[in-house]
């Protein structure tokens, strides 16, 4: 026995060792390389990388983080089942020692799991409720009105049901609406439906939340962080010409927003208050409609040239 133990305790400590440089290894190579860098490497593992909000950068990296994690959780598991093949395969009828029970190993096999659920629990909690976080004071209030099957975007002086609206954008069934934000600053959005449920959906933005009708009104804040122009539309089916439901999200300065929402408050069209921050003839008008382009003209949802959809 004290032999057999004298040749045990070397392997022991060199297994030790070379998990222990395995680990280290694995740290320095995760502490080489940010979330983004391996987002990049593997093509996002699967998530969108083209968000437009700080809060859809927090999701992005909650999703890398938990691949990352489970990737080695993975990798540690693979390599306990081949090194247990190839280090207890069977060479010759002689039986191996059993063994009833082996308490390190089963606390660790219960403990480990329950540390793992509890620690991407943590983040996704955190990361959660960064991104329902609601601040006293948003820099713009956004009235979201949905209707069959268009939208209307009320900018509001404050918040709630009793604020005034300042300004307003509606759409109609030749002209897509536009909804100008400005880069930077928290935009909050006040949700209400006229008719049934509908959903706010800008892809870019990695979040949606239904609109319903009734006195039940959803909030939700964003900031963005990139200007742009981007396709929005309803994501809850909500009738016939739920695919025409579409809006475009033009992202600009805020310097370029005010003079929007003055031109908007001294009576001015959504044409021409774009045409007054710089985008005039066709860019006055919505132009982005990937990825969602079905029978869709340049400015408008109708089928036909000349038939509007629904009639």
């Amino acid at each position: 026995m004290g032999a057999r133990s004298s040749a045990t305790r070397p392997r022991a400590v060199g297994r030790a060792a070379g998990l222990g440089l395995g680990g280290a290894t694995l740290l320095t190579l995760l502490s080489g390389c940010s979330l983004q860098d391996w987002g990049d490497t593997f093509s996002h593992f699967g998530w969108p990388s083209n968000g437009i909000s700080l809060q859809a950068h927090e999701m992005y990296d909650l999703w890398i983080a938990s691949v990352i994690a489970a990737l080695a959780v993975g990798i540690g598991v693979w390599g306990l089942i081949f090194w247990c093949v190839i280090r207890y395969r069977k060479r010759g009828d002689e039986l191996p020692v059993q063994t009833r029970f082996n308490m390190p190993m089963e606390i660790l096999y219960t403990v480990t799991p329950v540390l793992i659920v509890a620690v991407l629990f943590y983040y996704t909690a955190i990361v959660q409720t960064s991104v329902d976080k609601l601040s006293k004071n948003p820099d713009q209030v956004v009235e979201v009105v949905a209707f069959k099957w268009n939208w209307q975007f009320n900018y509001r002086d404050g918040m709630g049901e009793k604020a005034n609206t300042v300004a307003s954008t509606i759409g109609s069934s030749d002209v897509i609406p536009i909804l100008v934000l400005p880069v930077g600053e928290k935009i909050r959005f006040e949700e209400t439906s006229k008719d049934v449920i509908h959903s706010f959906w800008v892809p870019e933005m990695l979040f949606k939340r239904d609109v319903f009708p009734g006195s039940v009104r959803n909030v939700f804040e964003v900031t963005l962080d990139k200007e742009g122009r981007y396709v929005g539309r309803c994501a809850e089916l909500c009738g016939t010409y739920h695919a025409f439901m579409n809006f475009e999200l033009v992202v600009v300065s805020p310097t370029k927003f005010d003079q929007f929402l003055d031109s908007k408050k001294t009576g001015a069209s959504t044409q021409e208050a774009m045409a007054a921050i710089g985008f005039t003839g066709a860019e006055s008008y919505a132009t982005t409609t990937s990825p969602f382009n079905t029978r869709r003209q340049q400015h408008s949802w109708n089928q036909p040239e000349t038939v509007a959809a629904g009639k």
